[in-house]
């Protein structure tokens, strides 16, 4: 895993839609992540609308992300922490969970950041959820900024100009 964060896009002017889905299971670690997120967004995106859905556990999330997806929103983050135990269901639970959202992203064009985080132990949780340095929350909140942003200028044919190079006939 990165010991570093993204760097911060610039702040934006227009009107956005942001939900977050995020899962009550873990609720310390997941607690982090949403805080983090919604103070990023609201540092970033000052003029947005941030919404909060909680769901009993990461297994949930998709289903609440797929039903804000098909409504009026920018971007979605989806929060979580999985814990891995004794057997392998941290591991099936979480690849479920990221193909589900992966899912909801193309087939409604809705960008969906992914932060249902899988750890081996509560170090690496409280590490990347509680803290300043590397906060995933913190992250996935500009991720979802940024995203929006493109998807916003390709929407509106906004985006850079890129011209071919000229073809080599011979």
């Amino acid at each position: 895993m990165s010991k570093s964060t993204t760097s911060r896009p610039p702040i934006g002017t227009g009107k956005r839609a942001f939900h977050i889905v995020a899962s009550r299971f873990n609720a310390q670690y997941v607690d982090g992540l949403v805080d983090h997120a919604t103070k990023e967004l609201q540092a970033v995106a000052p003029n947005a609308t941030i919404s909060l859905h909680r769901v009993p556990g990461s297994f949930e999330i998709p289903v609440v992300a797929r039903e804000v997806a098909i409504r009026n929103a920018d971007a979605i983050i989806a929060c979580g922490v999985i814990l891995q135990g004794e057997t392998d269901h941290a591991q099936n639970l979480s690849r479920s969970v990221t193909d589900a959202l992966q899912r909801i992203a193309i087939e409604h064009g809705v960008p969906v950041i992914n932060v249902v985080l899988s750890f081996d132990d509560e170090n690496q949780a409280r590490a990347r959820c509680l803290e300043n340095k590397i906060n995933r929350g913190t992250e996935a909140a500009r991720a979802a900024v940024e995203i929006a942003n493109v998807l916003s200028e390709v929407r509106n044919n906004q985006g850079a100009a890129v011209s071919k190079p000229p073809r080599d006939n011979g």
